[in-house]
């Protein structure tokens, strides 16, 4: 096909080929902008017994056909291409996770620098890291070597040493990989492929060694100096052994691969790309999540002292909110889980619940008290996956820092974290238990209360999740990306009004607040500390949130992002919930005392209008009896 500007692209069609189900979408350039238009699935087709991937890709195109009436697949069965009339589309792209995704390992020799280093570029690429080795590991040799061998990566990436240092370490795990002599996880007929993103010294050591057993392929170092990370020419290495290696394994992907007209990227590394795209364009700090049922994937794009934006991604295995439900429940502790229960519930019941669900992971709720519930768990998965990230997201170790040999081989994080809550714009949600709850106003209260914004923070929630797609797309077209994604991907919920500082007294004044909402109408009034308020302001008629002016004036030591007790004159964002003011304060803290903790959770759902009014009827005598 002929390369198409991109003025010429009118119809755009996307898939994303996931572990159960293959999602097809349709944008279409109407009225002077690109707008989602139709949607499909079909059940992906990579297991017997029909074992070609393309079979699910044409069910679910089939299935956006006949709902948009265009004809879009010809008698050969192929995507029709360039359009014509009602016929065909310009451009088609995919992602993929199917088969498990992109599955490495990574190693380098310190854990808290160079191996934290290869980690980021592969976590980056969309990749489940399965395990990290370093020379500091605490590991014997051989106990590496076995590992290597039991977990038959997909990929393995090499790091370490700075450029023109020592090469013995990062060479002794050359030769660590060599010994264990991988095998893939997919294909016998080929060599792993391992990538050497290390010391530039070292590499013809690195060939000497690993050249005959693996597929070697060598990028500039990822930590050339050790204040600086170049992670691109490693995770466009990753991309492109996964296109040739990975996905070349799998049943139809070859054919997939002739007919997309860019390269297939793993679906986690797609959703980091739109939400990179996005930050980039407007030049703002955000942070993403996607919860799932075994898994809790977290982006972030954060930019210390006004620098270009620095992207991270971590994924939370076993925080999930049906396979993996048990171990959150197990990682929280009771406790923890409890306090977001707006009931009196008996220990014998909660326990009975979480039994269910992993007994039965795929179930939905049935009742009130169910949906709170799994919603309280979420919040805790989301708290646990958030902290990881923030825990993983940092400043390089060692900028504007003297170090020691002890420094170096310490088994503490490499820095000071990027995460500052106080300067994020936006943040996204994504997944089943946020992008399909009930009311969106639960979507809210979930976000806010696991990330705990602070200052001023928009919140939106992946209407169907075509996060994948649009992330491929903006690699193609990022204005069709871009608006396709802000006015049909995301659900505006509205912004978190939350002051940060030190509250003296208890129930004392937190912030005085005048909004002049969009009809010219005014809401003003004093926010006092524990309290949260909604004020309504919605969506317009071009599917984009309005906006509400805002005079804000903060009690003397607390902060909104001007400074401790300065006032702020801002536009607010609107949306499908509100504006939401949080005067709990930063970190808050819930009450241990039970009948203090249900009083104060009923009345801020009752705030927000989390649940309908009155459905939450159960109590104390109610629950032991439904359990005795």
């Amino acid at each position: 096909m002929a390369k198409l500007n991109p003025e010429q692209i009118k119809y755009i069609l996307a898939t994303d080929c996931g572990s159960t189900t293959t999602k097809a979408i349709l944008i279409e350039f109407k009225d002077g902008e690109y707008r989602l238009t139709t949607r499909g699935e079909a059940p992906t087709t990579v297991e017997a017994p029909i074992e070609d991937v393309t079979r699910g890709v044409l069910n679910a195109v089939t299935e956006l056909a006949e709902l948009s009436g265009r004809k879009l697949i010809d008698d050969q069965d192929r995507i029709i291409t360039p359009s014509d009339g009602n016929t065909g589309v310009d451009i088609y792209i995919s992602t993929s996770s199917a088969g498990g995704g992109l599955q490495m390992m990574v190693a380098g020799v310190v854990r808290s620098m160079t191996a934290e280093s290869a980690e980021r570029a592969a976590l980056g690429a969309g990749a489940i890291v399965m395990d990290v080795i370093s020379s500091n590991d605490k590991r014997q040799p051989h106990e590496q070597i076995e590992r290597i061998r039991h977990l038959r990566p997909d990929m393995i990436l090499l790091a370490g040493g700075i450029d023109g240092g020592s090469i013995t370490h990062v060479v002794e795990l050359g030769e660590l990989i060599a010994a264990a002599d991988p095998k893939p996880r997919l294909g016998s007929s080929y060599k792993l492929p391992v990538i050497y993103a290390g010391n530039s010294a070292a590499q013809d050591a690195i060939r000497d060694t690993l050249a005959d057993k693996v597929d070697l392929k060598i990028t500039p170092n990822l930590r050339p100096v050790l204040e600086r990370e170049n992670l691109i020419p490693a995770r466009e290495e990753i991309h492109n052994l996964f296109l040739e290696h990975v996905m070349a394994q799998a049943p139809g992907y070859s054919k997939l691969m002739g007919w997309v007209d860019a390269p297939i990227m793993p679906t986690p590394g797609a959703v980091g790309k739109i939400i990179k795209t996005i930050a980039d364009i407007h030049n703002i700090e955000a942070v993403g999540v996607d919860i799932g049922g075994a898994t809790t994937d977290i982006f972030s794009v954060f930019r210390p002292d006004g620098a270009e934006g620095v992207f991270n991604r971590t994924v939370s295995a076993n925080l999930g909110m049906s396979y993996s439900i048990s171990n959150v429940f197990k990682e929280a502790g009771m406790k923890n889980v409890m306090r977001w229960v707006s009931f009196k519930m008996d220990e014998r019941d909660l326990r009975n619940r979480i039994k269910n669900k992993m007994i039965r992971p795929t179930t939905i709720p049935q009742s009130m008290e169910e949906l709170i519930f799994e919603q309280a768990l979420a919040r805790e998965a989301l708290r646990l996956a958030f902290k990881q990230h923030k825990s993983f997201a940092t400043q390089l170790k060692g900028v504007q820092q003297q170090r020691t040999i002890a420094d170096a081989f310490s088994q503490e994080g490499s820095g000071q974290s990027l995460v500052n809550m106080m300067t994020l714009n936006m943040l996204i949600g994504s997944g089943g238990v946020l992008s399909h709850a009930p009311r969106r106003n639960q979507s809210a209260a979930m976000m806010i209360d696991s990330f705990q914004p602070e200052g001023i923070t928009r919140l939106a929630v992946d209407s169907i999740f075509m996060m994948p797609q649009l992330g491929v797309l903006s690699e193609v077209h990022p204005t069709a990306a871009t608006e396709v994604f802000e006015k049909d991907c995301l659900i505006h919920l509205g912004s978190c009004v939350a002051p940060v500082g030190e509250i003296k007294k208890a129930g004392g004044d937190v912030m005085q607040y005048n909004f002049t909402l969009p009809d010219g109408s005014t809401v003003a009034g004093t926010l006092k500390h524990g309290d949260m308020k909604l004020i309504e302001v919605g969506i317009g008629d071009d599917s984009l949130p309005l906006k509400a002016k805002a005079v804000l004036e903060p009690a003397r030591g607390l902060d909104i992002g001007a400074g401790k007790g300065v006032k702020v004159e801002t536009e607010i964002q609107g949306g499908v919930v509100g504006i939401v003011l949080d005067g709990r304060g930063r970190p808050f803290v819930i009450s241990e005392d039970e009948e203090t903790r249900v009083n104060d959770l009923q009345r801020w759902n009752e705030a927000l209008k989390v649940y309908p009014e009155g459905a939450v009827t159960h109590s104390y005598a109610t629950t032991e009896a439904a359990v005795a």
